[in-house]
């Protein structure tokens, strides 16, 4: 059975790009090109640049743009890169999507407003506000870092508006995804955390929005692939040897964990921006290991 067809931009395994970082903490824009297109190369659909992974709260204006204009260029084709263009007011979140357009980026990921909670009313401005840039918005549900909870129904409200085309789910709830097909079921689902893909997967996901593929790109896109595919008799031993890696995802250290399994894996990981701590060492001993096990067993 093959896996389902990517038809849309956001479609597949999209990674959020974890961004190089020279030892002085300067981005290393050569060594990110390499990364996405590296990526790419892998099997990897498409690159996410500027989400948290990237540590896009920590860049200035300048660097924030470059980053994007890096992507489209290595990627080799906008439609494969979707910018996060989350900030805290929606004047600025439009235009993070305006240069967004401008670079040739098919899409963009969008947070709900976050410098307080909001209320529906603020959720839904903020998002038709920023779908007039004219990409399509790819809504990112995380309730834990924004506490704004994009539920089912505010969903449907957002893609009833016309606001958005799909939703990074990130609520870790994997029975959210019945009732969002129930009340939008043209609302495309992606699969907005590592720890969940299978379930979120089997659940009528039609993408993923990654990170550890940063460290790891065929073995997890042979995962989500055979996933996909309905094909659990791969999938399952799979998911069971990568998934102490993957919940990694859902921690908060899960920047200063993938950069230091790329570290392991012969990539480059890198520091990372403060207020980012290097990871403990019981943090580090515990990353190590799942990421070593996992290219013992040949899960490069």
């Amino acid at each position: 059975m093959n896996a389902r067809p990517r038809l849309r931009p956001w479609h597949g395994v999209m990674v959020a790009t974890a961004l190089p970082l020279r030892p002085d903490l300067s981005v290393d824009y050569d060594a990110y090109a390499e990364h996405v297109a590296w990526l790419i190369a892998q099997g990897c659909d498409g690159v996410v640049p500027n989400g948290s992974l990237g540590e896009y709260q920590t860049l200035d204006p300048e660097e924030r743009a470059r980053v994007v204009r890096v992507a489209v260029e290595a990627a080799g084709d906008g439609a494969r890169v979707m910018p996060g263009v989350a900030a805290y007011g929606s004047a600025e979140a439009r235009r993070w999507a305006d240069q967004a357009a401008e670079a040739g980026a098919g899409s963009v990921l969008l947070l709900p407003p976050n410098a307080y909670r909001a209320d529906e009313r603020a959720v839904r401005a903020h998002y038709a506000e920023v779908a007039r840039a004219g990409l399509p918005v790819v809504a990112y549900n995380n309730p834990y870092d924004t506490r704004v909870d994009l539920t089912p129904g505010l969903l449907a409200a957002l893609h009833g508006d016309g606001s958005v085309v799909a939703v990074k789910e990130f609520s870790g709830d994997v029975r959210r995804p019945y009732e969002i097909a129930e009340l939008a079921p043209g609302l495309d689902l992606l699969i907005g955390a590592d720890d969940v893909l299978l379930e979120l997967s089997l659940a009528g996901a039609v993408g993923w929005i990654a990170g550890y593929p940063n460290a790891l790109p065929a073995a997890t896109c042979a995962l989500y692939h055979a996933v996909a595919a309905r094909d659990l008799d791969a999938a399952l031993p799979l998911y069971r040897t990568l998934h102490p890696l993957l919940r990694w995802d859902s921690k908060p250290e899960f920047v200063q964990a993938i950069k230091a399994s790329m570290d392991l894996a012969g990539r480059y990981g890198g520091p990372t921006r403060p207020p980012r701590a290097p990871l403990t060492d019981e943090q580090a001993a515990a990353v190590r290991a799942a990421t070593e096990k996992a290219l013992a067993e040949g899960l490069a």
